[in-house]
């Protein structure tokens, strides 16, 4: 009877039990980064959770009626829930320390040129363009933004490309600070950079998020759903008479549609779509992505050194990824090392600031050179 009933059960569904096993050992996985390495908690502990979800044989909770699967297909394929936390993300973001000193915004620029080299790359090992392009906005350290993205030009990897993006946010200072000890001398580690403190009028502060999405849509119109709702964040934020909506959105919105993003996310990350050898590519890449960004940024700082007289601390350049605040306390702690008095917090969240700017339009600039 028992040779009987082995003889009948399929190798394939042995095989397939196995990969909804292990599936579920990386939901797990996740869910004790959250809790015990405090690695983005708000959102590897639901997407952990939900990966649990979607991986128990004959799981109500995916399929076409399960509720993860319609969440999805209401927050994802909109791209509703992406936007949504973008009005959170821009109400929670202080823009003053970048309208003191604008020209920072130029490092975030520089730090992007990882998603570029990720794209060539992601190419060369055969994922087609617009794939490839999803892949590269890994290295933004914007996870909504990659999610947006990928939603657009490579939904079958939805899933291995947001956890890229927010595990490698966690794991910013792990994998930076080798980064920008291998291109800077100690020297170089301890200069002092001025910060240019003052007051910046309530109408700047007011006209700046207007301006950026005026400007950034005229430059690149596909980004104006991703700047347009980050900016309207921080309109509420800076307006002075929506201070409950302000809050509102800080708090209930951003952690409702963190929630709700990461298990959505997690519908994605069934066995059948999640292990194999092009998930580890995209793993891979993305470290390729955050590399490469983190350096461009560090370079960038150091060109400009050659013509500048007072010197900047090239450090500050990897914070032009969007990794913020992290990335900023990252540099600062690294400075702190070399000088006990080298205080850079403040220049590293100006160009952090700035990043986050530049890497959603990054976005838009994927989006706008791929689409045809």
């Amino acid at each position: 009877m028992i040779d009987t009933l082995i003889g009948s059960i399929d190798l394939g569904t042995v095989v397939g039990l196995l990969k909804m096993e292990l599936m579920i050992v990386l939901g797990a996985v996740l869910i004790w980064l959250a809790i015990k390495k405090k690695y983005e908690p708000a959102l590897l502990l639901p997407m952990g959770f939900g990966a649990i979800l979607a991986n128990i044989p004959f799981s109500a909770a995916v399929g076409p009626d399960g509720p993860l699967t319609v969440l999805f297909r209401a927050g994802i394929s909109t791209e509703l829930f992406p936007l949504l936390i973008f009005i959170a993300i821009g109400a929670m973001m202080d823009f003053t320390p970048l309208l003191k000193n604008p020209y920072m915004l130029l490092f975030g620029a520089a730090a992007q040129f990882g998603i570029f080299v990720t794209l060539v790359v992601a190419v060369l090992l055969g994922f087609e363009l617009r794939v490839a392009g999803a892949i590269g906005i890994i290295g933004a350290a914007d996870g909504p933004t990659s999610i947006y993205v990928a939603n657009r030009f490579a939904k079958e990897f939805l899933g291995p490309i947001s956890v890229a993006a927010y595990s490698y946010m966690a794991l910013v200072p792990i994998i930076q600070p080798p980064v920008i000890r291998l291109l800077t001398t100690r020297q170089e580690r301890k200069i002092r950079t001025d910060y240019h403190a003052g007051d910046v009028s309530k109408t700047v502060k007011i006209c700046f998020p207007i301006a950026i999405t005026i400007i950034a849509g005229l430059v690149v119109p596909q980004s104006v759903a991703l700047i347009g709702f980050l900016m309207f964040g921080n309109l509420i934020r800076e307006s002075g008479v929506l201070e409950s909506l302000s809050s509102t959105a800080q708090r209930e919105l951003g952690n409702l549609v963190t929630i709700l993003l990461g298990l959505t996310i997690a519908s994605t990350m069934t066995a059948e779509t999640f292990l194999n050898a092009k998930t580890l590519l995209i793993l891979g890449l993305g470290l390729v992505a955050f590399v490469f960004d983190t350096a461009g940024g560090v370079l960038f700082a150091k060109f400009m050194n050659l013509f500048l007289k007072k010197k900047i601390n090239p450090m500050i350049g990897a914070c032009g990824i969007s990794a913020f605040p992290m990335s900023s306390r990252v540099v600062h702690q690294m400075g702190q090392k070399e000088d006990p008095f080298n205080f850079l917090l403040m220049p590293a969240s100006c160009v952090n600031v700035g990043g986050q700017i530049a890497s959603v339009v990054a976005g838009g600039m994927i989006l706008a050179l791929l689409s045809n």
